[in-house]
């Protein structure tokens, strides 16, 4: 009832609004929500044909779905309705924990391994039902998602025994161990329906989207699990990605266009204008070079991040999608024990049981994952191999495991030789890769942002293209509309 006046207002005006915004159109075209999921992670994929899975917190009346895509053709086969919902069941635990809901869940994930899953039967015996094809069953007189602005009820809190968790209060063994419990229940839940899609569908390749398919622990362990030959994680498996999927769908499925092999399916977004970087700079008097080519930019930076420092770099259009990936990156030596606690205190501003993601040579991966295959997107978790923790320590959870982007000369020539000139001076095929921004502002998109950023945090050097800014050669107090404060997220 409370959502009533917004779909009085927005929700039910939305062909009109667009009409309005766009001026008149012969045809226009809405897809449902995990249609989109759907399209967007099969017709990116590389499969000709796949086994579909789509999870998140509610799509129309849908939360999850099992459908399967052959060329340019897709349908759906089977889905589970609201309220019960993997999303909401883990979103349900997010605001428990004390984050916010649709951005927090990944912190209830790093933080799951640092407790003991002594909660799960609990969560099972009360919360959950869960069904052998993965369908679910949620015990709603636990939540009030579904009849409130909040997402659990008091008897939620007397089941475990505790009040819900504050934001900014200190986690405690009770918070881990929470945390570590849902992980486990939404790992099992995942499987089945894995499984279920198998069956139905009889392929040997998955694709997944939705915002529940970007909890790359679940991904990492169902892929290494060999249940399918392949698995494809849509990059922008979240809301974001709806667009690009109701795009392809109508593209291949209703116009008939066949499917084909995308090269570039991250670096959509905006690119920074060298220009105006280059304007700023001049204007406020800030020393910077301009680096000759690309090969000279990957010793420079390399050479950098050999010797401790914190690295910049913004190449290019923006990654589409959660993830870093070397276009708006913030990168850094992980063999350095104190990296980890020196970027999340002085650059990100965040929580310290945060883990870091590496990036990776892709032909070195194996030497130090246990991984088969390549990961370009950090869509998965893998196991780092016993004798190399110590050697990548800053990039080593502390269950182990690391959340891998796989570099391949095709798709990154920067960031590919910047790993391979790193390489060379220190052995290690590897580096810590992080997004460009600070805590709860977004990924810098624009000139002033990208500088904003550099001036606002521990970040030693900045690559812009082919811009290079290095803060022992630009003398304090920094411009004041240059800097900015990390936000609370």
């Amino acid at each position: 009832i409370s959502a009533l006046p917004l779909w009085l207002r927005q929700k039910l005006w939305v062909e009109q609004r667009i009409k309005t915004q766009l001026g008149k159109l012969k045809n226009l075209w809405f897809s449902e929500h995990h249609l989109s999921h759907a399209a967007g992670a099969f017709f990116l994929s590389p499969f000709d044909k796949a086994a579909i899975l789509t999870i998140d917190g509610v799509g129309e009346k849908t939360t999850a779905s099992i459908g399967r895509g052959e060329g340019n053709r897709l349908e759906l086969l089977s889905e589970m309705s609201y309220p019960d919902s993997i999303g909401l069941l883990y979103s349900a635990f997010t605001y428990f924990l004390g984050f916010r809901v649709n951005s927090g869940e990944y912190k209830v994930m790093g933080l799951a391994p640092y407790g003991r899953p002594r909660y799960a039967g609990l969560i099972r015996d009360r919360l959950v039902k869960i069904f052998d094809d993965g369908s679910i069953r949620l015990n709603l007189k636990m939540f009030n998602f579904h009849r409130g602005m909040t997402m659990t009820s008091s008897r939620f809190e007397k089941l475990f025994g505790t009040a819900r968790r504050r934001p900014g209060e200190p986690l405690e063994d009770i918070h881990r161990d929470i945390a570590a419990s849902i992980q486990e229940i939404t790992e099992e839940i995942i499987f089945k329906m894995a499984e279920q899609a198998k069956k139905q569908t009889g392929l040997d390749d998955l694709v997944m989207s939705g915002g529940v398919a970007l909890n790359c622990r679940a991904a990492g362990l169902l892929r290494q699990s060999g249940m399918f030959r392949d698995i494809f994680v849509q990059p922008a498996a979240g809301d974001d990605g709806g667009a690009v999927g109701a795009a392809l769908f109508l593209y291949h499925h209703i116009l008939g266009h066949q499917k084909v092999r995308h090269d570039n399916i991250i670096s959509l977004g905006p690119a920074v204008d060298i220009e105006e970087v280059r304007e700023i700079c001049r204007k406020r008097r800030i020393p910077h070079r301009t680096i000759a080519d690309a090969d000279e930019s990957a010793k420079i930076i390399a050479s950098a991040l050999a010797q401790g420092k914190i690295v910049g770099l913004v190449s290019g259009r923006s990654e589409y999608g959660p993830r870093a990936l070397g276009h708006r990156s913030i990168l850094a030596n992980p063999a350095d024990p104190a990296m980890k606690e020196k970027i999340n205190a002085a650059v990100k501003f965040r929580e310290p049981f945060r883990p870091f993601a590496p990036a990776v040579i892709e032909e070195n991966a194996d030497e130090y994952f246990d991984i088969r295959g390549n990961s370009p997107y950090m869509t998965f978790l893998f196991s780092v191999h016993e004798e190399k923790k110590k050697k990548i320590h800053a990039i080593t959870h502390i269950d182990g495991t690391s959340r891998i982007q796989t570099v391949s000369r095709k798709t990154n020539p920067l960031l590919y030789g910047i790993l391979q000139q790193f390489e060379r001076l220190t052995d290690l095929p590897a580096l810590l890769n992080t997004s460009y921004n600070l805590r709860g502002l977004p990924i810098s998109a624009t000139a002033r942002q990208t500088l904003q950023t550099f001036f606002s945090s521990g970040i030693d050097i900045l690559l812009v293209e082919n811009i290079l800014l290095d803060k022992k050669a630009i003398p304090k107090p920094y411009p004041v509309e240059l800097t900015i404060k990390p936000l609370e997220d």
